[in-house]
């Protein structure tokens, strides 16, 4: 099957319950099936190789997306905040392309080129009108989306999720038709995220309405959820963080009572600001989600009863879980490995590797599943006794001070727990003594605190090694729109300072 059998069954169940809500106008399930069926077709016609999108979140993501899907080519949403040298280097590699969004930028990054490029508005009414709903969903194993990665030394890889993979995780973590039909849930994350295309495939398959925000912005969406009275939501830590930030203590807020799932994942939650979000919106069910790109978006899960159940705990172990991402789904295994690939104990620090039907760890150049079938994920972290995983960051972000490897996760945890430290990063800067040396970089919320004070929490919660050489001082740090911490440019910062 191909992932728009998800549609065709939402359009036969459901043919007249609102799917999509964008920008004041409600498309039915059985609307946007229609408008799929002429994009399959427009696309078709076009003699292209992908199906691209370079523009923001709108009815033309999931029209495109299972319109491709009937075409049987790859959907390939780009990012429209890249840099002009790389945006055309990424249209360069999907030639020849149907593209939807941003034509100027096209024309002017590629005027030779033999894409075709239509304005988001041209595109839904071509596929209206070319609408053929009798249309079936296809077959196949053919490739489902491309997305590229956020390439920061090299050039970006282009990660392939098959329709396979996509469906695995569908089919193991969302029930068909569970929605009841005055759920209505928020999408502020960009297109071109694999959790924007998880969260359009899943809700679908839910029969919930989809709610979309094409710019985030914490203003407009607190007013979005208000109006169309969202009953979940889609963010990450650094959208949560600024939505919380609006909102004050919530006396002034919109009416959010409807609200009653808030999904986060994409980076990492600080303890003191999930622990602020519960206490905000008491009667919400929050879920962690971690994944990736190549294993098709979540591979593990904090649910709402083990957030609930850690924010109430005294105990140290059980509370520590709220800065954990829970436990792996029951269609995915996950092992915790050192640089040998030998399988640790709990407690212990690696990488996570991790293995099933969902999990593509496939890219156009190459694929990345070693013997086995498992998938080294480049994440470093470790499960406690109960099984629950915790993240230290990217391997490659590991700090080596002497032959020491040093997780800035641990040391990260620490900072923050200081009442005058809003955010912090801590990274490995040269050090003709030890190799590497340990480095942060801090934005403050009250008074500085002095670095004697800084370097005594640590020396006094870790050990001395933990200590950093350096601490700099900046008023925000440097993040992407999905909410991860940007390293090499906290790097830049201090080599720069």
């Amino acid at each position: 099957m191909d992932i728009s059998l998800l549609l065709k069954m939402a359009a036969d169940a459901a043919p007249d319950r609102v799917g999509l809500t964008c920008d004041g106008r409600n498309w039915t399930y059985a609307e946007l099936w229609a408008a799929a069926t002429g994009a399959a077709a427009e696309i078709t016609r076009s003699g292209c190789s992908h199906v691209a999108l370079l523009d923001t979140g709108s009815e033309a993501a999931p029209i495109a997306l299972i319109g491709a899907a009937l075409a049987t080519l790859p959907y390939c949403p780009l990012n429209y905040r890249l840099a002009d040298a790389d945006l055309a280097a990424l249209l360069l590699r999907i030639e020849p392309a149907f593209i939807i969004g941003d034509v100027a930028r096209v024309q002017k990054l590629a005027p030779e080129s033999s894409h075709k490029v239509f304005a988001r508005a041209d595109f839904v009414a071509a596929a209206e009108a070319a609408a053929v709903p009798e249309r079936e969903a296809g077959e196949g194993e053919s490739v489902a989306v491309q997305l590229f990665t956020s390439g920061t030394t090299a050039a970006p890889k282009a990660a392939i999720l098959r329709h396979a993979n996509l469906a695995s995780y569908i089919f193991g973590a969302v029930e068909f038709g569970a929605a009841e039909e005055d759920d209505a849930a928020l999408m502020s994350v960009p297109p071109y995220h694999i959790a924007g295309i998880a969260g359009l495939l899943s809700n679908i398959y839910a029969l919930r309405r989809i709610v979309l925000l094409p710019a985030f912005d914490p203003k407009a969406w607190i007013e979005l959820a208000a109006k169309e009275k969202a009953t979940n939501a889609l963010v990450v830590p650094t959208m949560l963080s600024r939505i919380i930030e609006t909102l004050g203590d919530g006396s002034d807020a919109p009416d959010l009572s409807s609200l009653r799932s808030i999904a986060y994942g994409g980076g990492r939650m600080p303890l003191e600001l999930i622990t602020r979000a519960l206490e905000l919106f008491p009667h919400c069910n929050f879920t962690n989600a971690y994944g990736l790109t190549e294993t098709s978006s979540t591979v593990a899960l904090l649910g709402p009863d083990e957030h609930r159940a850690a924010h109430r705990s005294d105990d140290p172990k059980v509370r520590a879980r709220l800065a954990s991402v829970g436990k792996p789904l029951p269609s995915i295994e996950l092992e915790i490995r050192d640089e040998d690939g030998n399988v640790l104990p709990p407690g212990v620090a690696g990488e996570i590797y991790v293995r099933g039907d969902q999990v593509s760890g496939e890219y156009r150049e190459r694929s990345a599943l070693i013997k086995g079938g498992w998938f080294p994920t480049r994440d470093a972290g470790y499960l406690d006794e109960e099984g629950y995983l915790f993240l230290s960051g990217r391997a490659d972000d590991v700090i080596v001070r002497g032959g020491e490897n040093i997780s800035p996760g641990e040391i990260e945890d620490v900072l923050l727990t200081h009442p005058a430290i809003a955010d912090c990063a801590a990274v490995g800067v040269p050090s003709a003594e030890w190799g590497e040396a340990v480095a942060v970089v801090i934005a403050l919320k009250g008074e500085h605190p002095g670095e004697h004070e800084i370097k005594t929490l640590i020396r006094d919660r870790l050990r001395s090694s933990r200590v950093p050489e350096r601490i700099l001082v900046v008023e925000t740090l440097p993040y992407n729109e999905m909410g991860k911490l940007l390293r090499r440019e906290v790097r830049r910062l201090l080599a720069t300072s």
